[in-house]
């Protein structure tokens, strides 16, 4: 079963699109609960809407259990990623938009798009392999650039460390990380986990910095090239 982008409705696509990113980084499972508090809706509301999409070979989801994408669901879900991240990294690197500010803009975007617009986006972008908050570009076969990074809270201490990817859920996190220089590809060392105060103590660029659990669970990093 293949499902062209432009026989699902907008709302179909975000419901798609909002299971996978919901599974990408985190073994959770998917529940309506869950995707009623992403999408701002009442449970009732996505209850419906995955019963519509399960019917229609989209999602797989047994009476009280977790939701998952059939692989046709997965197929439409990735090209709707893929839109939406090729148009955060345009908004950012030809527009001058900031990196809290494209979320909003692209999700909107997205769904006007055809998918020859997001080929040629992608070609004149350099075929880019991760979005500017360091997320994985699908690429048009949708498979993925690969990314085997961990949570900054899960990383061991005093190794080089550099910042692959941080979530873009909460805007105002990432301006209060772009303002101490927790950006992407900056390099930091965690010097000590304070589990007592609810802080990690990193050391980044010469400075010291004490990051709060929640940005620290925001931000996954890879061991830094030296």
């Amino acid at each position: 079963m293949v499902v062209a982008l432009p026989d699902l409705t907008p709302a179909s696509q975000d419901y798609l699109k909002a299971v996978w990113t919901a599974q990408e980084w985190t073994d959770e499972p998917v529940t309506t609960s869950m995707l009623a508090e992403r999408l701002g809706f009442s449970r009732s509301t996505v209850s419906e809407a995955v019963r519509r999409l399960t019917d229609q070979g989209l999602l797989v989801h047994a009476p009280y259990g977790s939701i998952a994408l059939s692989d046709a669901g997965r197929a439409a879900a990735v090209a709707m990623v893929r839109r939406h991240r090729l148009i955060e990294t345009f908004l950012v690197d030809y527009l001058g938009y900031g990196w809290d500010e494209v979320h909003d803009e692209a999700e909107v975007i997205e769904h006007a798009v055809s998918d020859t617009f997001v080929d040629r986006l992608a070609a004149r972008l350099g075929d880019p392999q991760r979005d500017p908050h360091g997320d994985p570009i699908p690429r048009g076969d949708g498979t993925f650039p690969g990314l085997a990074a961990v949570r900054l809270d899960e990383a061991g201490t005093r190794r080089a460390l550099r910042v692959a990817r941080v979530s873009d859920a909460e805007p105002d996190l990432l301006r209060h990380l772009a303002g101490l220089g927790v950006v992407l590809d900056a390099e930091l060392t965690v010097v000590e986990h304070r589990a007592f105060a609810g802080v990690l103590a990193v050391e980044l660029a010469g400075r010291a910095v004490d990051l709060g659990l929640p940005a620290a669970r925001a931000i996954w990093v890879v061991e830094a090239a030296r």
